[in-house]
């Protein structure tokens, strides 16, 4: 079971890093936080590029203590970062094999056909252009090389960040793939909270080079005390089961936690398990059955927390059954409805808000 235990100093000119967190066994770990934050120095700092002191311990081997300093090359980690960088002078299938031919045999977990399959790269295989792929298909590449060498850590430094919105959905998809089928930890850093929503199990929150939060994504990003709920995109997340299909009007149905959601169809069988993510600004409240509305989903709960947000509006946490909800209202709704801890709500979302 590989689990990370990290703790790291460093003094950057201006910029102080002085960050520990932990990263669950077989989950993504997203880092996320604003711009300088220290996201990128503290992946850096993981896989010894960066020079730092402290504590990294990887399954319960020390990887870096005051006594020790693995290097780079002996820490068995993948990186993928926002470039892909791949070798033009190799076609695809080389530049997959590279890390792979550097393994020792019996240290090879992961093997060509699998990577190949994951990621949808038989087609590729025998290009010998590199630089002729799309953004999307070069990353994809670029993942595909580091799985290859079996690594025991995988570091992801926003690869999609310089992706159009087609190929990040592709790279999203392939990402989720993996993480059905891999276990080995991942990190992954991203400033788009809508990644880090879909794809991650742990979130470990920075700011100005310290760790203000951390703990498993659902219970976190519902945290209403935290900068990341007053975001203009802030959401929540909800564990649902696929459970009918509506063709008639291109609807799907979920069972979750406090009800069930009309979404847009998902291509996915029935029995399903999928994540629908719940922007804030979207879930209405109210304290009695809605009658003669356009909004399709009611979910019942309490509320659980009530935090000012800026002038004029809440931050709103519902509990679901268990399952935390933000909702995002004005001042005057608060006052006009007489909301208060304790008191049973009901959510309202539209349809066309879920994002599933």
């Amino acid at each position: 079971m590989n689990s990370l235990e990290a703790r790291f100093r460093l003094q950057l000119g201006a910029f102080s890093l002085d960050a520990a967190f932990h990263a669950p066994a077989a989950q993504i770990t997203a880092l996320f936080g604003p711009s300088g934050s220290g996201k990128t120095t503290l992946l850096r700092c993981i896989a010894g590029l960066e020079r730092a002191e402290g504590n990294l311990t990887v399954d319960g081997e020390v990887w870096q203590d005051e006594r020790q300093f693995r290097p780079t090359h002996a820490r068995r980690i993948g990186y993928v970062f926002q470039e892909p960088s791949l070798f033009a002078h190799l076609s695809v299938r080389d530049n997959l094999l590279y890390g792979w031919r550097r393994v020792p045999a019996e240290q090879r977990r992961i093997q060509l056909d699998a990577v190949v399959a994951w990621l949808g790269l038989a087609p590729l295989l025998d290009r010998r252009d590199p630089a002729g792929l799309s953004g999307g298909e070069r990353q994809r590449v670029a993942i595909g090389r580091a799985l290859l060498t079996s690594p025991r850590l995988l570091l992801m430094d926003e690869p999609l960040s310089a992706l159009d919105a087609a190929s990040k959905a592709e790279i999203l998809a392939c990402l989720q793939r993996l993480h059905g089928e891999l276990t080995l930890p991942m990190l992954y850093v991203s400033h788009a909270l809508d990644e880090v929503a879909r794809l991650a199990d742990h979130l470990v929150l920075l700011d100005a080079g310290k760790v203000v939060a951390e703990g498993p994504l659902h219970a976190t990003l519902a945290r209403v005390d935290l900068p990341i709920a007053s975001l203009e995109d802030a959401l929540t997340v909800l564990d649902a089961t696929v459970d009918a299909h509506d063709d008639g009007y291109h609807q799907t149905h979920l069972t979750c936690a406090g009800g069930g959601l009309w979404v847009a169809r998902v291509d996915a069988p029935i029995g399903t398990r999928i994540r629908a993510r719940l922007r804030a600004q979207d879930v209405a409240i109210a304290t009695q059955p809605p009658s003669q509305t356009s909004v399709s989903n009611v979910l019942a709960g309490r509320i659980a927390d009530i935090h000012d947000g800026d002038a004029d509006t809440v931050l709103i946490r519902i509990d679901l059954d268990g399952a935390p909800l933000l909702a995002r209202v004005t001042k005057r709704s608060r006052d006009r409805l007489g909301l208060q801890v304790g008191q049973p709500v009901l959510a309202l979302v539209k349809a066309v808000a879920i994002l599933a």
